[in-house]
């Protein structure tokens, strides 16, 4: 994990702004299997970033290796196309990506997937679940909203982050909360000292 946060932390983007260039770290998100859509959108947001062309791959899946029938046997050659190079230089860089974005004990589970887009859609498949388990994943979030409190051991700041993951994941999964009941529910939640220190 050590390796894969270095890793992470190390690359670098640039932004063509102009005629100036600004060089910004992104780092790349880690797959938390309770937070699979989530993770979804920030994973393809950090393609984004960092290079579109390697979403591309994934969403697509770039160019199989070239192939010749030779006496009626088709084989695979070695690239040799600037353009074949290129996609395949692609290919390898999404796929290693995509795993290096999964936590350590599922990565042996995951390499035996040669193509970004197939290495994607099996994570998919694993974490995603499907339309029963999200209903499930539903009831059990807002449960926590509901049961949501504060903790004394943390600040106001680390209270509200909490809250708003929570949410953040409800409405991923299609449930709406105003803003007028989050700011309630965090009124609410927070530990008795702080409450002679707001009005609910």
């Amino acid at each position: 994990m050590a390796v894969q946060t270095f890793i992470a932390s190390s690359t670098k983007i640039q932004l063509e702004a102009g005629s100036s260039t600004m060089v910004a770290a992104a780092k790349l998100p880690v797959l938390n299997p309770g937070e699979f859509e989530l993770w979804k959108i920030r994973i393809e947001q950090y393609f984004l970033m960092i290079d579109y062309a390697l979403w591309e791959v994934i969403v697509n899946r770039d160019s199989p290796p070239p192939k010749r029938t030779v006496d009626g046997v088709e084989q695979t050659y070695p690239t040799t196309t600037r353009e074949e190079k290129l996609a395949r230089k692609n290919e390898l860089k999404a796929r290693g990506t995509l795993l290096m974005a999964l936590p350590n004990e599922h990565q042996l589970k995951f390499n035996t997937y040669k193509y970004a887009k197939t290495l994607m859609e099996a994570i998919e498949k694993m974490f995603g679940g499907n339309k029963e388990s999200k209903k499930t994943q539903k009831i059990l979030l807002k449960q926590q909203y509901e049961n949501f409190n504060g903790s004394s051991s943390e600040g106001l700041d680390q209270t509200y982050d909490r809250l708003q993951n929570l949410i953040s994941q409800l409405e991923i999964l299609g449930e709406t909360i105003s803003q007028e009941d989050m700011n309630l529910k965090f009124l609410r939640s927070l530990p008795s000292e702080w409450k002679t220190h707001t009005l609910i």
